[in-house]
C-alpha cells in the first residue's frame, strides 16, 4: 500500500468526525444562510479543531461568500480543505532539512510525556535515517525504567544503530553526555537521545530536561540541533497544553504526531499549527517501521477531505 491510501485510511476516523459531518450539512441546506454558518462552527468545534482555529475558519469563510469565491454549500468544502492546507503549509519541511548533511553528528532530543510513543519514535526516525545512508546512534538517557532502554537497545539492533547506556538510575544528563562525545568520535551521522517520560507539571523532571538540553552541547557544539515533542493524536486538544508547557523547558522545533490512525481526533494537528505555530515534522499511521513519515500538508488536506476507496 503506498503511503497515501495508508494515510488516507489511517484519517478515516478523524474524517467521519469533521468532513463526513460537513459533507452533510451541506446536504441538507441548498442555500448559505447563518443557520447553516451556526452549524457548520459547531461542527469545527467538536472536531478539534479547536475555537480559535475554528474563529480563523469561520472568518475566511465568511470573507469567502463575500468575495463570491463560496456561492452554495458545494462551494465550502474545496474552500475549507484549501484553507486547511494554507494553515498546514508553514509545517513542511524540506526533505533535505530531515536528513542533514553539513552537521556531523546532528543531534536529535526527542521529549514527551508517559505512552506518547517516543521509544517507537526513535526507532522508526532511526531506521528513516538509516535507509538515507545514515549512520546512527541511540542515547537511552531515559534511566529510571530498565524497560526503555532494553527496548532502545531492541530498536538499535533491528536498525543497525549502535547505542550508548548506563544502568537503571544512572545520571540521565551523564548518558547523554557520554553519547554526544562518543558520536562525536566515531563521526557518526545521527545522535537520537531519548529522554524520560515526564508528566508536564512534575517541576524535577522538567529541570532534568533542561540539563540534558544543556549537556549535549558541552558534548557536540551547537547540539541540540533539533528537539522533538513526541504528541500522541489521540490525546486531542490536551495536546496544545502539553507543546506550551514543553517549550518552557526545551527550545521545540518540531512535533511528532502519533497514532493517527487509532483516532478520530486528528484535526489537533491543524489546532497546533494554527494557534502555536510549531512544525509537525513526522506523522505516525501505524505500527509499521515505515509508517513513520515526514508531514506534508497537501497531502494531509487531501486525505482528510477525500472519501476512503
Amino acid at each position: 500500500m503506498g503511503f497515501f491510501k495508508k494515510l488516507k485510511n489511517s484519517l478515516a476516523k478523524t474524517r467521519e468526525n469533521l468532513t463526513a459531518k460537513i459533507e452533510k450539512l451541506i446536504i441538507g441546506y441548498a442555500d448559505i444562510d447563518e443557520q447553516f454558518l451556526e452549524e457548520l462552527e459547531e461542527t469545527l468545534i467538536l472536531s478539534d479543531v479547536g475555537m480559535n482555529t475554528t474563529d480563523k475558519l469561520m472568518t475566511a469563510v465568511r470573507k469567502g461568500i463575500r468575495k463570491k469565491q463560496i456561492n452554495s454549500p458545494e462551494d465550502l468544502k474545496p474552500f475549507l480543505q484549501q484553507e486547511i492546507s494554507n494553515i498546514l503549509s508553514q509545517s513542511d519541511v524540506e526533505s533535505s532539512n530531515l536528513t542533514p548533511d553539513n552537521t556531523k553528528p546532528y543531534v536529535i532530543l526527542v521529549i514527551g510525556v508517559n505512552g506518547a510513543g517516543k521509544t517507537t519514535t526513535i526507532g522508526k526516525l532511526s531506521a528513516y535515517y538509516k535507509s538515507q545512508g545514515k549512520s546512527v546512534m541511540l542515547a537511552a538517557a531515559d534511566t529510571f525504567r530498565a524497560a526503555a532502554i532494553d527496548q532502545l537497545e531492541i530498536w538499535a539492533q533491528r536498525t543497525g544503530a549502535s547505542i550508548i547506556k548506563h544502568d537503571e538510575g544512572s545520571d540521565p544528563s551523564s548518558v547523554a553526555l557520554d553519547a554526544s562525545r562518543a558520536a562525536k568520535a566515531r563521526n557518526v551521522d545521527v545522535l537520537i537521545v531519548d529522554t524520560a517520560g515526564r508528566l508536564q507539571n512534575k517541576y524535577n523532571l522538567m529541570e532534568e530536561l533542561k540539563k540534558i538540553n544543556r549537556v549535549v552541547g558541552k558534548g557536540v557544539h551547537g547540539a541540540p540541533h533539533e528537539t522533538l515533542l513526541i504528541l500522541d493524536a489521540t490525546t486531542g486538544q490536551n495536546a496544545l497544553s502539553q507543546v506550551e508547557l514543553f517549550t518552557k523547558s526545551a527550545p521545540i522545533t518540531g512535533l511528532v504526531l502519533t497514532k493517527l490512525d487509532g483516532t478520530a481526533k486528528g484535526g489537533i494537528i491543524i489546532a497546533i499549527k494554527s494557534e502555536l505555530s510549531v512544525p509537525v515534522k513526522w506523522i505516525g499511521v501505524g505500527e509499521g517501521v515505515n509508517d513513520l513519515r515526514p508531514f506534508n500538508s497537501d497531502d494531509f488536506a487531501k486525505a482528510l477531505f477525500e472519501s476512503k476507496e
